[in-house]
């Protein structure tokens, strides 16, 4: 749990967190120092409740176009049967998606989806019903170079802003993008 700037032991999260909307955070929003940015620039409040899960099928990769606002290569979310990687769940309130909405550009950069039949675990358990950010337009989509996404875990951020390739057709998940206007209550 992330509060006042610094980690916190999980259970010190507050009661009901699991009850919370489930969103799979991948590169840059699994930073501690994200969150803090988040607080101070967007306005983020209350306890970012996050665990670490096991998610099978799904990768992060850079996407096809860099940040207007710092030149960087950002992350996006493709799907990649065979693989596994180690990813965080947010267990967000309704405001904190609100903000996410924000930073991720909803609608415009990213979509918000419910992910389908993703094979999602926390602890061993199978989670239902999470969210991801997923790319919502060929800069976003992943970048493909000979063909295949460049997932994160092998080329650092440093070195992915001079990657070279061309913008996959789609992010591949089976998922369900939810409408800019649908709000969580």
């Amino acid at each position: 749990m992330h509060l006042d700037g610094a980690g916190h032991a999980l259970d010190t999260a507050p009661p009901g967190w699991r009850s919370r909307t489930p969103v799979l955070a991948y590169g840059s929003n699994a930073c501690p120092s994200k969150i803090t940015w988040l607080r101070t620039e967007l306005g983020l409040t209350g306890p970012v409740v996050a665990a670490r899960a096991r998610c099978t099928g799904l990768a992060a990769v850079w996407a096809a176009g860099l940040r207007e606002r710092d030149g960087q290569r950002p992350a996006t979310l493709t799907a990649l049967p065979g693989v596994t990687e180690d990813h965080f769940v947010w267990f967000a309130t309704p405001e904190q998606l609100a903000v996410l909405d924000v930073c991720e550009g909803r609608g415009n950069r990213y979509d918000l989806a419910t992910l389908d039949n993703a094979d999602i675990r926390l602890d061993g358990v199978l989670l239902s019903g999470v969210h991801a950010y997923v790319g919502a337009a060929p800069v976003r989509f992943p970048l493909l170079i000979n063909g295949s996404p460049v997932r994160m875990c092998e080329v650092a951020q440093a070195e992915a802003a001079a990657l070279v390739g061309e913008p996959a057709a789609g992010h591949g998940l089976a998922c369900t993008v939810l409408p800019p206007e649908q709000a969580f209550s």
